[in-house]
């Protein structure tokens, strides 16, 4: 197979289709390496994180929310969009507090990941919250979360059965499980 040096793609046409509460879809054209054109739908978001917390005895914090666009609950770990202009870590430490009444007093980053990088420019940042402290959730007027924990040992074997679908959830666990390993 030869190899194609150049991979880029040149945006030349860019239009706002839909706008929402906080996100966009854009149609680009753009020209192809080939000089061909292509038509591009893609979404905008302003970007979010997750926080993988864990307790003093290994336990990660949880929860449980209704997504609509799944018709379904699902367990995930915290998480929450960017406000404009906002840093990661703060963000992070401001969805703990909101979501689930936490108040983390060691946040250390994880990674970034491009989350749907064929449709979407979202980037997520991931998080570990340790050394943390409990109090009353306060989470938007619009947020309906159940708060729950397990062994992470337990949860990284939900993963591994393929019982938990949110990648930022899936791709957390996994790292925080690998870094205990190499720990270890």
């Amino acid at each position: 197979m030869a190899k194609q040096e150049n991979l880029d793609e040149k945006i030349i046409a860019s239009k706002t289709a839909w706008t929402g509460s906080f996100i966009k879809a854009d149609e680009l054209e753009v020209i192809l390496p080939n000089n061909k054109h292509a038509h591009r739908d893609v979404i905008r978001h302003p970007g979010a994180v997750g926080i993988v917390a864990l307790t003093d005895t290994s336990d990660i914090i949880l929860v449980k929310q209704y997504r609509t666009p799944l018709e379904r609950v699902t367990l995930e770990i915290p998480a929450g969009k960017l406000e404009p202009g906002e840093d990661a870590s703060v963000c992070a430490a401001r969805e703990l507090e909101e979501e689930c009444g936490i108040t983390a007093h060691k946040l250390s980053f994880l990674t970034s990941i491009a989350t749907s990088a064929g449709f979407s420019d979202e980037i997520l940042h991931l998080y570990m919250a340790t050394e943390l402290e409990f109090f009353k959730p306060h989470p938007d007027e619009d947020e309906f979360i159940a708060i729950t924990k397990m062994p992470l040992a337990d949860f990284v074997d939900l993963v591994l059965d393929g019982k938990i679908e949110d990648a930022k959830t899936i791709i957390g666990a996994l790292i925080c499980d690998a870094i205990a390993h190499r720990l270890a």
